[in-house]
Parts: structure tokens; sequence; C-alpha cells
């Protein structure tokens, strides 16, 4: 399910059918409401969102809400951004960060096939 901005929100229950089973690589930040490096992330996920929709699907998962699947992946602080293709976690990166910067960091998911 996505929000306005096409930034899906993602839970527990639902991660491995919109997470491991997708056809695009996602990107999965991690996130809490009370964090707040993680509120000023929202705008650049939702321009990668709506930049990249052909080859990324962009999503956030609360850490409070979701606790399976963050000590799954051992997500330790916040944000932390992951990137899955195929159902394997293929780049972590921890912290905010530019979009210009983001972007550097994505630069081989992005890469069309």
């Amino acid at each position: 399910m996505s929000d306005a901005e096409g930034v899906a929100a993602v839970q527990d229950a639902d991660f491995e059918t919109e997470v491991l089973r997708s056809d695009l690589p996602v990107l999965v930040e991690f996130t809490a409401d009370w964090c707040g490096p993680c509120r000023q992330m929202k705008p650049v996920l939702s321009e990668l969102a709506r930049e990249h929709a052909d080859r990324l699907k962009v999503g956030q998962l609360d850490v409070d809400a979701n606790p399976d699947t963050t000590n799954a992946y051992k997500v330790l602080s916040m944000p932390t951004f992951m990137v899955f293709r195929e159902g394997t976690a293929v780049k972590t990166v921890a912290g905010a960060r530019p979009k210009s910067r983001l972007l550097q960091e994505l630069d081989d998911v992005l890469q069309v096939p």
C-alpha cells in the first residue's frame, strides 16, 4: 500500500510480499516517529519514489510497530536504508543524507539491467 508520495508503508505482516517477492529492487527505510533525521528523509524518499518508480520501489517500516523485521535484519539505528533485490538485502546504509549522496550510493541498484 502506497501513500500519496509513492512511498509504501511496509509492515511485518506484508514484508515478504511487498519487499522480498518484489519484481523491482526495494529501498526500505527503517524509521520511527520519534526520529528527527527520519522525518528529514521523507521528502527525499518521496522524490526517489516518483523519479525512479520504473526501477525502484520505496518503502518505510516503522521499527517500533514492526519488531520482527527490525530484529531479523539487526537494525539498531534510524534511519537505516536497506536495498533488497530478489529477496536478499544487497546494500545497507545508515543515517540521514542528502538526496545526491543517496543517489550515488544507489547508483548500482538504479542501473537498468
